[in-house]
């Protein structure tokens, strides 16, 4: 279904349809509304309609990358000054991603070298924190380095099973920077079908593995790390405090987001989210009209026009 390669706010305006062999989709332009055929109803908000009180309460936002502030593999000029402006009104940003450690650190770095206006990365689904200290990158792990080294045969192991046992699955074009995990490509270069998807993802269970699916990876380690998890531990590693969900805003697009979207009551979907409207059982509170970068730049619009408000 090609949905996201239109202009921004296509996704709310038309009416998007999905049908399955036993259930009916049907999510209408505003509010997005789900409603199957058991009658249970999911209306995330628009994120227009964001109580101001909320807003002014907000330190930060923590958001996905892939298909969240990246379109088409790349970060938009609109996200990208999005993430320069949230943090010039003096909000804390933090991306937390399945992409691995060292895919993410040249973005990580210090502005002077080229680095994003944001706080820190943690990659691999909690896994790895990568964040600036003055002039220099630090990287720390959520796993001790004997664990680490005792896991990193076991992934090889499981990916091999992977790739022999699912025709047509491919490792992911980043998996030479990944030290946690393994990823498989099923939509950023590769194409899987979702019964493939669902193949991949029973391998590793199989194996003892934590598997999620974004919308371009399937993801799985060893360990009980999470997105939320490694949330969490960075807030408290950089700022010295706990989480407080109300604090925090968190965009994501995909499946591997519903941990976050059921924790944050100020969880937010960028629009091209009702891509997977068939199979999303955690929907966030709020949706935006555009899709992918231009949808982040939404949120960064409203938190900072908040702000600026007296």
């Amino acid at each position: 279904m090609q949905l996201l390669h239109s202009e921004p706010g296509d996704a709310w305006r038309r009416t998007l349809q999905r049908s399955s062999e036993r259930t009916r989709i049907v999510v209408n332009p505003r509010p997005a509304v789900c409603k199957t055929i058991r009658m249970s109803v999911i209306s995330p908000r628009p994120w227009a309609e964001l109580p101001e009180a909320d807003a002014r309460a907000v330190i930060g936002v923590l958001t996905d990358i892939d298909d969240t502030l990246t379109t088409d593999g790349r970060i938009t000029p609109d996200a990208q000054s999005a993430l320069a402006r949230l943090k010039a009104a003096g909000l804390h940003v933090i991306a937390i991603t399945g992409r691995p450690m060292g895919w993410s650190e040249p973005f990580a770095r210090p502005l002077s070298q080229g680095g994003w206006p944001i706080d820190a990365i943690v990659a691999e689904n909690g896994a790895v924190a990568l964040f600036s200290t003055a002039d220099a990158l630090a990287i720390e792990y959520a796993q001790g380095e004997a664990t680490r080294t005792r896991n990193a045969q076991r992934l090889r192991e499981v990916a091999a099973s992977v790739l022999r046992e699912v025709p047509g699955a491919t490792l992911a074009r980043d998996s030479a920077g990944r030290v946690t995990d393994i990823a498989i490509d099923h939509g950023e270069y590769a194409r899987l079908s979702a019964a493939q998807i669902a193949a991949c993802v029973a391998v590793m269970q199989r194996e003892g593995m934590s598997a999620t699916v974004s919308s371009i990876h399937i993801n799985g380690w060893f360990g009980d790390h999470t997105k939320l998890s490694g949330a969490q531990w960075i807030v408290r590693r950089l700022l010295a405090r706990e989480l407080e969900a109300r604090e925090w805003v968190y965009v994501g697009d995909s499946t591997n987001d519903q941990l976050m979207f059921g924790h944050f009551p100020l969880s937010v979907g960028v629009a091209n989210l009702l891509e997977f409207a068939g199979v999303l059982k955690t929907w966030p509170t709020y949706l935006t009209r555009g899709a992918r970068g231009a949808g982040f730049a939404e949120v960064a619009d409203r938190l900072v026009g908040t702000i600026g408000r007296p």
